[in-house]
Parts: structure tokens; sequence; C-alpha cells
């Protein structure tokens, strides 16, 4: 049985991916589950990403970079609409790895720090701001969910806003070529990435335009740094 947004309006579908149950024979992990979650009911593709350990990579290569918080080169990604058992039968091919989302085509990210990121996102939500899935990392950064192409568009939208020095508001955006660790992965060794606002069935597919945020996040961040 597959779940798709046009199939779950009932909530069926949720909560049969959270009932823990088995699914023919295999074991449903909670890496699984969200994957599945994130394919199947929020329509995101989802590709294994690496894991860090001691300061070293499982991508094998002593020189890593960026150790835990990339994609693994040679794992295929699982497009969105993978089922329950599709995810599944995926994510047993390489146990232990993270859950990553490609930044650029369901979505962008507006990212800040986390505490200029929480204060924001009461005083949006205060105004009534309509807003989309936001993400806490381990290594202390809010990342808002925007509609996809927002990044590109950043500089300009902050500097038409005013805010010219897009540097010194510690304000950045991701875009296409960019992944993001999505909970319940632990990012780079430093802990799990946990979900400050969650995916909902409106947010998920319809993620706001950046100019909907940009002046609250903008200002925040400012008088964080100041």
């Amino acid at each position: 049985m597959g779940f798709t947004i046009g199939s779950i309006g009932s909530g069926r579908g949720i909560r049969d991916l959270r009932s823990g149950t088995r699914r023919r024979g295999r074991a449903v992990t909670p890496e699984c589950t969200a994957v599945a979650e994130f394919t199947g009911l929020w329509g995101w593709d989802v590709v294994p990403g690496a894991r860090a350990a001691g300061g070293r990579c499982s991508c094998g290569r002593a020189d890593c970079a960026e150790p835990g918080a990339h994609p693994l080169v040679f794992a295929p990604e699982i497009p969105a609409g993978a089922t329950l058992d599709e995810a599944c039968a995926a994510w047993t091919r390489f146990p232990g790895a993270a859950v990553m989302l490609p930044v650029g085509r369901a979505f962008d990210v507006i990212e800040v720090a986390e505490a200029a990121g929480r204060r924001a996102l009461t005083r949006l939500e205060r105004l009534g701001v309509p807003l989309g899935p936001v993400v806490v990392t381990p290594q202390g950064r809010a990342q808002f969910f925007v509609a996809p192409g927002s990044a590109d568009g950043l500089p300009r939208l902050l500097y038409r806003m005013g805010w010219d020095d897009r540097a010194a508001l510690d304000l950045h955006g991701l875009g296409p070529g960019s992944w993001i660790t999505a909970p319940p992965s632990d990012r780079g060794g430093r802990g799990p990435a946990r979900w400050l606002r969650p995916p909902s069935l409106d947010s998920a597919a319809r993620p706001p335009a950046a100019p909907l945020l940009l002046g609250a996040l903008a200002y925040v961040a400012h008088r964080s740094r100041a």
C-alpha cells in the first residue's frame, strides 16, 4: 500500500506510517518511517547521508571536509512518492545513514542563528504569517523552509528592504546544490536535528514566499547581532 499527499486527507496515511508495525516481515525503524513520511506525505526527495563518529566520516575519506554532513555519493535518492515498503527496502541497504533532504526542489531554506530563529518564529506566529517547517540543527542554526527559488533572490530582497550588509545579519539562503539533515538524524556527530516547527499537509507542499518571513528574520537577526 502506498501513500501520497492526495490519499491522506483523513489522516489514515499518517497513522499507518507511525503505527510502528512490521511490513512484509521487515521491521519499520524510525528512519524508515521518517523517510516514508517525507516522500509519501510531504512530497520530498530523500537521500541517504554520511554519519560521523569520533571525527571520522562514514564516507571513508580521511580528508572529508564535512564529516557526517553530506550525502553518500554512491547511494541513490529515494524519490517523492515512494511508499513505506520502498523506503524501508532502500534504507536497509545503508544502515545507519543520515536522512538528508535536497534543497532547491520542493523548498529553499533561509538559515539564521537558533536564538534569532526562535524569536522570529514567535513574532511571525503572533502576526499570523503563513509558515513552513523549521529545523533546528545541533550546531545552533534555525532553518526556515521557503518557496523554491528564494535563495537566489535573497540578496536582492534584503537590499530592497534596506539590509545591504547581509553578512552582518548572519542570515543565509540555501538553494540548489545544498542538503539539510532532517530529523531525527544526527548531523556531523554533534547530535540530532530537531523540528522547531514540524511539517503539515499545507506547509510541506506549499512553503511560504521568502518576503513574508524576511522582514522579521532580518530584524531579529540584526537585533541579536547588536
